[in-house]
Parts: C-alpha cells; structure tokens; sequence
C-alpha cells in the first residue's frame, strides 16, 4: 500500500500521441516483459504454470528442428512500426538478424513464426489484436496455444498474401506435425505431462 501512495512510484505519463517503439529502451523502471500496442505500455501479469511450460516447450522443442539458418528466440520484442513493439512468446527468425548481444529487438520482417501462449489477461490481444498486426508485418506464420481443460490446443495461421491476413491452417491436439516454416513434428501431451521426480 504504501508503494502504491509514494509519488516516486507512479505509473509513466505518456506523451501526447503515445509511447514509441525507442521508448521502450529508455523508459526508467519498466516491469520485465512490457510491449508496446498501439502507442500504450502493456503490462505482463504474473504467468500461470502452463504459460511457462508451454514457452519453455516451444523453444526446446523448436530449437532442436530448426534450420541453421534460422533461430529460436523466447520473449524478445519485434519491431512492427512507431507505436507497436510486442514481445511474442516463441519467436523463429533469420539468424542474420540477430546482431550481438547487446541487440533489444528485431525488425518484424526477420521472424518467419510467432507464437503466443494465452493467459487470462492475453486473451483479445492473442486471438485478435496481435495476429491482425503480425500478418500486416509480414511474419508468415503465427501459433495461439491455449490451455483446454489442462490440454494444450495449438491454432495454426498462415499469411494468405493478397489479404495480408492470416488464414487457419489447422487445430492441433495431441500432435502438431506441419511442413512449413520448416517441417515440425512435435507430442503437444509434453507441453503438461508431469516431471518425474529426482531422488
């Protein structure tokens, strides 16, 4: 409470017109995982267990089929334009984009796939705000991963060019086997399954 009453402790006023894509380098005191929507600072609730294992799934899994070409990147911001900076889950990308390791984020033309794990407070965003700028970005393919009852439900999408929208390309279960960004075969039952215990 008493964070909450120090005015050292406010929340940024934006500017007229809204934040920008640089300010997310430069804004002091920003929480981890921000992004930037239409020109507004988005922040990142606390993430479920699912939330963590699927994403930790994902650029496993991802990371071990991909092309040498091509990198997996987790929660690494894209540039889309001025005012939108989000911050996908999983990200595969051209390996020549990825600069040094001071780099903050990558120019939305570089990611060939973007996923997004959907949490309580990310719902609209993942199901309808993100792929509608994904797919005006260029990003060819993009995967919503939902929990069902405790399962992971994997939506598909492919960039259809003549519409710049994406299109669904298949619901996935069990199993998500597809030839393109590259050929992926991947047992979604890993993304739950529970640990086995160490002695």
């Amino acid at each position: 409470m008493g964070a909450l009453m120090n005015p050292e402790h406010s929340w940024p006023i934006p500017p007229a017109g809204g934040w920008t894509a640089d300010d997310l380098d430069t804004l002091p005191n920003l929480p981890p995982h921000t992004e930037l929507i239409d020109g507004s600072l988005i922040f990142v609730s606390p993430q479920t267990l699912f939330h963590a294992r699927a994403v930790s799934f994902f650029e496993r899994e991802l990371g071990s089929l991909v092309p040498e070409n091509l990198e997996v990147l987790r929660e690494f911001t894209i540039d889309i334009d001025r005012r939108n900076r989000p911050e996908p889950d999983v990200i595969v990308c051209r390996e020549d984009a990825v600069a040094d390791f001071a780099q903050t984020r990558l120019p939305a033309e570089s990611v060939l796939l973007a996923i997004e794990v959907v949490s309580p407070e990310s719902i609209d965003r993942d199901r309808e705000t993100k792929p509608v700028k994904y797919a005006r970005a260029g990003i060819q393919h993009y995967w919503r991963v939902e929990n069902k009852d405790g399962v992971a439900v994997v939506y598909v999408f492919e960039r259809e060019p003549v519409s710049r929208t994406f299109a669904p390309a298949g619901i996935f279960h069990d199993r998500l086997k597809v030839s393109v960004p590259f050929p992926i075969d991947l047992h979604l039952t890993g993304i739950t399954a529970k640990r086995p215990r160490t002695e």
